[in-house]
């Protein structure tokens, strides 16, 4: 008996731990299944009460957030000689299920982050504590910044440079809508995502996991890194020119991480001596 009891106290934290883990996730789902919802089977129309103006949902497929989102996909980043057609019949329902997700994933952030801070929080330091609640607020603004840079030139310089592709060659400028629409939602996110770069860096260096010295040692695997980034996220069908410029960017990033960092590392630095002279 005495040789399975410290088994068994090891096994009911690992079993609790997991039990919350599973709690966690399954209100995750939630969150993002009631916003996928709500922007897939509505939409938004408004009433007068008084002088007043007040938004309302109400349920619809055909006029759904989602199918707006796509209009306004359709308006800002289609090239006016480029054809839009449906190569499957329910094209049209995957292209809002894709962008209700990208919504969904947006405005639930703060709820799935508020569950994974709770998950997380207790087996950290205090100091680790202070770095994450710092970066929070960096972190998604280099998301917008990323998925802003992606949505507002690296989308509508791709669709053009692939219609004057086909000008060139003769063909009619198409595309399949369900390509069309998973192509914007994977490229903001992915290069949101990508724009992170430098908080990461600077983080591993606050937590004293990596030396700024190290990042600025092997800035050429950085720069190929980015580029590797890049042709990842890209779709691969403006010959470089795309791949180029977001790798470019994210070389540009990863210095600007390297200078944050080193300057990160010297202030903890000049905090520590003055402690131990104190």
């Amino acid at each position: 008996m005495s040789i399975q009891k410290p088994t068994t106290d090891k096994e009911a934290p690992l079993i609790e731990h997991l039990k919350e883990l599973a709690i966690r996730v399954r209100n995750i789902i939630i969150y993002l299944s009631i916003f996928f919802v709500i922007y897939f089977l509505f939409g938004i129309s408004f009433i007068k009460v008084g002088s007043y103006t007040i938004p309302i949902l109400y349920p619809t497929l055909y006029h759904s957030i989602a199918i707006q989102a796509v209009y306004l996909f359709l308006d800002r980043e289609k090239p006016a000689g480029l054809r839009l057609i449906t190569l499957n019949p329910f094209d049209p329902l995957f292209s809002a299920m894709y962008v209700s997700f990208l919504l969904s994933l947006i405005t639930s952030f703060p709820l799935v982050f508020r569950e994974i801070w709770a998950f997380i929080v207790p087996g950290l330091y205090e100091h680790e504590k202070r770095t994450i609640r710092r970066v929070l607020l960096p972190a998604t603004g280099l998301f917008i910044a990323g998925a802003s840079f992606s949505y507002f030139l690296i989308i509508p310089l791709m669709m053009l440079f692939v219609y004057r592709l086909d000008l060139d060659l003769g063909v009619e400028p198409t595309l399949s809508l369900k390509s069309f629409v998973s192509t914007i939602v994977t490229l903001v996110i992915a290069v949101g995502a990508a724009f992170e770069l430098p908080l990461v860096m600077t983080s591993l260096t606050k937590l004293g996991l990596v030396k700024a010295k190290t990042w600025r040692e092997n800035w050429r695997w950085g720069i190929l890194i980015s580029f590797i980034i890049a042709w990842i996220v890209s779709p691969g069908t403006t010959g470089g020119l795309i791949e180029t410029t977001i790798a470019v960017t994210l070389s540009s990033l990863y210095f600007v991480g390297v200078i944050v960092s080193s300057i990160i590392e010297k202030r903890d630095s000049k905090k520590e001596n003055k402690l131990l002279v104190e």
